[in-house]
């Protein structure tokens, strides 16, 4: 490897390890369970992929994060649909190498399908987006605008995800425990049987497993962690952030499949619901 490749690898992980530090001071659940994941024996914690939510607008879409993106290496992979919950979605693997660093999930809310009431509170909220999207560090920027709890109720009850956007805004959504490389549990059921044996709660909406072997891909996600979040007016205790577990088959071919299954993505979003 050239100095400049591992001066940039450097710098890619550099990255992950800054928004680690963002997401667990909202996501407490993650870094107690990783540390019990590594209590478990020698092992080494691999990231799967990462996820980032964003409203669908110009300042703020996926295409700038993708372009921010593609100045850490990465290139886009796969694109996703989620009709009922109007979400457009892609994912990103690092060219150089896609198993070199995580693979990046990004998913915007398509805002002109909601109601004229949702639209104008995130439309004031986008007006007051003011952050340099040319550097990757917007992505942990955090909530870059002023919203008022009664708001926030008000898309919850249209669009969960539409909520969170508003109360969290710009930081990593989920990270996510890559089963296949872990040396003290193989499955799936098994990591859950271990999480819930540790007094964390797990998204059951669609059952507690997603997907499986047929589909190359199998996971499942904790409950987001709940939070006392401070709006203008009012601190209400909202779900945050969630971590998510993830297995990987191969394909006909024989190479582990690395994209993502609409169907389960779609419960997995629910991590971060209210109820």
């Amino acid at each position: 490897m050239s100095k400049d490749q591992q001066k940039s690898d450097s710098y890619v992980q550099e990255y992950f390890d800054k928004i680690w530090v963002e997401y667990t001071k909202l996501t407490p659940q993650a870094q107690a369970i990783h540390d019990l994941f590594k209590q478990q024996g020698e092992e080494s914690i691999e990231n799967d992929h990462v996820a980032f939510r964003t409203f669908q607008h110009p300042k703020m879409g996926v295409d700038v994060f993708k372009k921010a993106f593609e100045k850490l290496g990465y290139v886009q992979r796969g694109e996703y649909t989620f009709v009922e919950k109007k979400l457009n979605a892609i994912h990103m693997e690092f060219k150089e190498d896609p198993l070199r660093f995580p693979k990046l999930f990004i998913s915007e809310l398509e805002t002109n399908k909601l109601s004229e009431k949702s639209q104008s509170i995130i439309a004031k909220l986008c007006d007051q987006f003011k952050l340099d999207t040319s550097s990757e560090s917007f992505t942990y920027a955090g909530t870059p605008w002023k919203c008022v709890a009664s708001d926030y109720e008000t898309l919850a009850k249209e669009s969960e995800y539409a909520a969170w956007m508003a109360a969290f805004g710009f930081c990593p959504n989920h990270f996510t425990v890559y089963i296949n490389n872990l040396k003290s549990f193989n499955e799936v059921e098994e990591i859950n049987q271990f999480v819930e044996s540790k007094g964390f709660e797990l998204n059951d909406s669609g059952g507690k497993i997603k997907g499986g072997p047929k589909v190359f891909l199998e996971q499942s996600s904790t409950r987001a962690s709940k939070l006392q979040k401070k709006f203008e007016d009012a601190t209400l205790e909202i779900p945050s952030c969630y971590y998510e577990f993830a297995k990987r088959y191969p394909k006909q071919d024989g190479q582990l499949y690395q994209g993502f299954v609409a169907s389960s993505a779609d419960k997995i979003f629910e991590s971060t619901n209210r109820s």
